[in-house]
Protein backbone atom coordinates (compact mmCIF):
# COMPACT_ATOMS: atom_id res chain seq x y z
CA UNK A 1 0.00 0.00 0.00
CA UNK A 2 1.25 3.33 -0.83
CA UNK A 3 2.53 5.25 1.55
CA UNK A 4 -0.01 7.46 4.05
CA UNK A 5 0.90 9.73 6.55
CA UNK A 6 -0.07 8.69 10.03
CA UNK A 7 -3.13 8.18 10.80
CA UNK A 8 -5.71 9.76 13.81
CA UNK A 9 -6.28 7.56 16.33
CA UNK A 10 -9.96 7.91 15.41
CA UNK A 11 -9.56 6.93 12.26
CA UNK A 12 -7.13 4.21 13.07
CA UNK A 13 -9.72 2.47 15.04
CA UNK A 14 -12.86 3.09 12.27
CA UNK A 15 -9.84 0.58 10.44
CA UNK A 16 -10.98 -2.65 12.95
CA UNK A 17 -14.22 -3.46 11.80
CA UNK A 18 -15.03 -5.94 13.76
CA UNK A 19 -13.42 -4.16 17.50
CA UNK A 20 -15.67 -1.05 16.33
CA UNK A 21 -19.26 -2.77 15.36
CA UNK A 22 -18.38 -5.30 18.04
CA UNK A 23 -18.89 -2.33 20.68
CA UNK A 24 -22.51 -1.39 19.46
CA UNK A 25 -25.44 -2.24 21.79
CA UNK A 26 -28.26 -3.04 20.19
CA UNK A 27 -31.30 -2.83 21.93
CA UNK A 28 -34.41 -5.22 21.23
CA UNK A 29 -37.52 -3.97 21.50
CA UNK A 30 -40.82 -6.37 22.17
CA UNK A 31 -45.05 -5.11 22.00
CA UNK A 32 -48.56 -7.00 21.05
CA UNK A 33 -49.08 -7.28 17.45
CA UNK A 34 -52.68 -6.12 17.26
CA UNK A 35 -55.43 -6.14 19.50
CA UNK A 36 -56.94 -9.74 20.98
CA UNK A 37 -59.18 -11.64 19.28
CA UNK A 38 -62.61 -11.09 20.62
CA UNK A 39 -64.25 -13.76 22.43
CA UNK A 40 -66.95 -15.81 21.29
CA UNK A 41 -70.29 -15.17 22.75
CA UNK A 42 -71.52 -17.67 25.06
CA UNK A 43 -74.24 -19.46 25.29
CA UNK A 44 -76.64 -18.86 28.50
CA UNK A 45 -76.01 -22.64 29.41
CA UNK A 46 -72.84 -22.70 29.21
CA UNK A 47 -71.62 -20.10 31.26
CA UNK A 48 -67.86 -22.21 32.05
CA UNK A 49 -66.95 -21.82 28.24
CA UNK A 50 -63.52 -20.87 28.16
CA UNK A 51 -62.72 -18.06 26.18
CA UNK A 52 -59.92 -18.05 23.89
CA UNK A 53 -56.46 -18.07 25.73
CA UNK A 54 -53.20 -15.58 26.17
CA UNK A 55 -51.45 -18.34 24.26
CA UNK A 56 -53.70 -18.63 20.82
CA UNK A 57 -53.36 -14.58 21.04
CA UNK A 58 -50.06 -14.83 21.29
CA UNK A 59 -49.65 -17.59 18.28
CA UNK A 60 -52.04 -15.45 16.05
CA UNK A 61 -49.65 -12.46 16.51
CA UNK A 62 -47.09 -14.33 15.80
CA UNK A 63 -48.74 -15.93 12.65
CA UNK A 64 -48.85 -12.59 11.36
CA UNK A 65 -45.43 -11.30 11.63
CA UNK A 66 -44.13 -10.48 7.98
CA UNK A 67 -40.57 -11.01 8.32
CA UNK A 68 -39.32 -14.30 10.93
CA UNK A 69 -35.44 -14.15 9.84
CA UNK A 70 -33.18 -11.80 8.53
CA UNK A 71 -31.79 -12.64 5.47
CA UNK A 72 -27.96 -13.15 4.61
CA UNK A 73 -26.42 -9.27 5.21
CA UNK A 74 -24.12 -9.63 2.78
CA UNK A 75 -26.37 -10.32 -0.33
CA UNK A 76 -28.15 -7.38 0.74
CA UNK A 77 -25.81 -5.24 -1.48
CA UNK A 78 -25.40 -5.95 -5.03
CA UNK A 79 -21.44 -6.06 -5.88
CA UNK A 80 -21.56 -3.61 -8.55
CA UNK A 81 -22.79 -1.29 -5.97
CA UNK A 82 -19.96 -2.56 -3.39
CA UNK A 83 -17.50 -2.36 -5.92
CA UNK A 84 -18.61 1.45 -6.37
CA UNK A 85 -19.41 2.60 -3.21
CA UNK A 86 -16.09 0.95 -1.35
CA UNK A 87 -13.56 0.75 -4.39
CA UNK A 88 -11.01 -2.49 -3.07
CA UNK A 89 -13.11 -3.73 -1.18
CA UNK A 90 -13.82 -7.78 -1.04
CA UNK A 91 -16.89 -8.02 -2.90
CA UNK A 92 -18.19 -10.56 -1.09
CA UNK A 93 -17.91 -8.49 2.51
CA UNK A 94 -17.62 -10.06 6.41
CA UNK A 95 -20.48 -10.42 8.38
CA UNK A 96 -20.07 -10.04 11.91
CA UNK A 97 -20.78 -12.36 14.80
CA UNK A 98 -24.22 -11.93 16.04
CA UNK A 99 -26.03 -13.64 19.54
CA UNK A 100 -29.01 -14.21 17.89
CA UNK A 101 -28.83 -14.42 13.46
CA UNK A 102 -32.54 -14.96 13.45
CA UNK A 103 -32.95 -11.61 14.85
CA UNK A 104 -29.75 -9.25 14.23
CA UNK A 105 -27.17 -9.76 11.67
CA UNK A 106 -24.67 -6.92 9.92
CA UNK A 107 -21.97 -7.03 7.05
CA UNK A 108 -19.25 -4.73 6.12
CA UNK A 109 -17.00 -3.24 3.66
CA UNK A 110 -14.15 -1.20 4.29
CA UNK A 111 -11.12 -0.14 2.02
CA UNK A 112 -8.64 2.17 1.31
CA UNK A 113 -7.23 3.01 -1.77
CA UNK A 114 -4.73 5.07 -1.89
CA UNK A 115 -5.65 8.40 0.41
CA UNK A 116 -9.51 7.63 -0.15
CA UNK A 117 -10.87 5.56 3.02
CA UNK A 118 -14.70 4.05 2.73
CA UNK A 119 -16.88 1.71 5.05
CA UNK A 120 -19.91 0.76 4.26
CA UNK A 121 -21.96 -1.69 6.62
CA UNK A 122 -25.84 -3.00 6.92
CA UNK A 123 -28.04 -4.51 8.88
CA UNK A 124 -31.03 -6.55 9.27
CA UNK A 125 -33.06 -6.11 12.85
CA UNK A 126 -35.93 -8.92 13.03
CA UNK A 127 -38.69 -7.35 16.04
CA UNK A 128 -41.27 -9.04 17.25
CA UNK A 129 -44.45 -6.66 15.65
CA UNK A 130 -44.76 -3.75 13.92
CA UNK A 131 -45.71 -2.10 16.84
CA UNK A 132 -41.94 -2.77 18.35
CA UNK A 133 -40.14 -1.88 15.14
CA UNK A 134 -41.96 1.36 14.90
CA UNK A 135 -40.99 1.47 18.47
CA UNK A 136 -37.25 1.15 17.74
CA UNK A 137 -37.65 3.32 14.29
CA UNK A 138 -38.73 6.36 16.08
CA UNK A 139 -35.42 5.98 19.15
CA UNK A 140 -32.99 5.55 16.24
CA UNK A 141 -34.12 8.46 14.26
CA UNK A 142 -34.49 10.69 17.44
CA UNK A 143 -30.34 9.69 18.53
CA UNK A 144 -29.40 10.56 14.87
CA UNK A 145 -31.25 14.20 14.45
CA UNK A 146 -30.89 16.92 11.88
CA UNK A 147 -31.61 14.55 9.12
CA UNK A 148 -35.17 14.02 7.37
CA UNK A 149 -37.97 11.88 5.81
CA UNK A 150 -37.02 10.04 2.68
CA UNK A 151 -40.35 8.52 0.85
CA UNK A 152 -40.42 4.80 -1.20
CA UNK A 153 -38.50 2.78 0.56
CA UNK A 154 -39.83 0.75 3.11
CA UNK A 155 -42.46 2.23 5.43
CA UNK A 156 -40.87 4.69 6.91
CA UNK A 157 -37.20 6.16 6.05
CA UNK A 158 -35.00 8.58 7.56
CA UNK A 159 -31.49 9.67 6.26
CA UNK A 160 -29.09 11.77 7.75
CA UNK A 161 -25.20 12.59 6.65
CA UNK A 162 -23.12 14.06 9.65
CA UNK A 163 -19.10 16.04 9.27
CA UNK A 164 -16.66 14.69 11.61
CA UNK A 165 -13.19 16.01 12.84
CA UNK A 166 -10.78 14.10 14.49
CA UNK A 167 -6.80 15.64 14.53
CA UNK A 168 -7.40 17.90 11.63
CA UNK A 169 -9.06 14.88 9.60
CA UNK A 170 -12.47 15.02 8.60
CA UNK A 171 -14.74 11.96 7.99
CA UNK A 172 -18.51 12.16 6.44
CA UNK A 173 -20.82 9.50 7.61
CA UNK A 174 -24.34 8.85 6.00
CA UNK A 175 -26.70 6.76 7.67
CA UNK A 176 -29.80 5.50 6.41
CA UNK A 177 -32.60 3.76 8.62
CA UNK A 178 -35.85 2.20 7.06
CA UNK A 179 -38.17 0.27 8.91
CA UNK A 180 -40.08 -2.36 6.62
CA UNK A 181 -43.01 -4.04 8.72
CA UNK A 182 -41.47 -5.42 12.04
CA UNK A 183 -37.58 -5.18 10.39
CA UNK A 184 -35.46 -2.52 10.60
CA UNK A 185 -32.37 -2.07 7.81
CA UNK A 186 -29.79 0.32 8.73
CA UNK A 187 -27.03 1.73 6.69
CA UNK A 188 -24.16 3.21 7.52
CA UNK A 189 -21.67 4.51 4.66
CA UNK A 190 -18.44 7.01 5.93
CA UNK A 191 -15.38 8.05 3.78
CA UNK A 192 -12.43 10.36 4.16
CA UNK A 193 -9.39 11.63 2.62
CA UNK A 194 -6.71 10.84 4.02
CA UNK A 195 -4.26 13.00 1.49
CA UNK A 196 -6.45 16.74 1.75
CA UNK A 197 -7.61 15.53 5.25
CA UNK A 198 -11.50 16.62 3.86
CA UNK A 199 -14.20 14.44 3.42
CA UNK A 200 -16.35 13.78 0.46
CA UNK A 201 -19.43 15.40 -0.12
CA UNK A 202 -22.44 15.25 1.24
CA UNK A 203 -24.03 15.05 -1.95
CA UNK A 204 -22.03 11.86 -2.39
CA UNK A 205 -22.27 10.27 0.63
CA UNK A 206 -25.94 10.37 1.21
CA UNK A 207 -26.42 9.16 -2.40
CA UNK A 208 -24.74 6.10 -1.90
CA UNK A 209 -25.86 5.38 1.51
CA UNK A 210 -29.83 5.66 -0.02
CA UNK A 211 -28.80 3.13 -2.75
CA UNK A 212 -27.14 0.57 -0.08
CA UNK A 213 -30.54 0.74 1.50
CA UNK A 214 -32.50 0.55 -0.86
CA UNK A 215 -31.20 -2.36 -2.23
CA UNK A 216 -31.66 -4.20 1.27
CA UNK A 217 -34.76 -3.32 1.51
CA UNK A 218 -35.39 -5.01 -2.04
CA UNK A 219 -33.00 -8.22 -0.43
CA UNK A 220 -35.50 -8.33 2.65
CA UNK A 221 -38.34 -8.48 0.57
CA UNK A 222 -37.00 -10.86 -1.55
CA UNK A 223 -35.90 -13.42 1.10
CA UNK A 224 -39.43 -13.03 2.72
Amino acid sequence: MCAVRSLPLALTARLAPVVVLATAGWALAAGPLAAPVAAEKKPAASDDRASPSAPATAATAAARRTYRDSPAPCEGVARRTVASLVPGAEAAGKELPSTDESLRRTCSWNALKGFDYRWLDISYEIKKSDEAAQAAYEQRTAEKSGGGAVPGIGDDAYSVVNLTTADKQQTREGTVIVRASNALVVVTYDGSDFETRKAPGTDEINKGALRAAEEGVAALEAAR
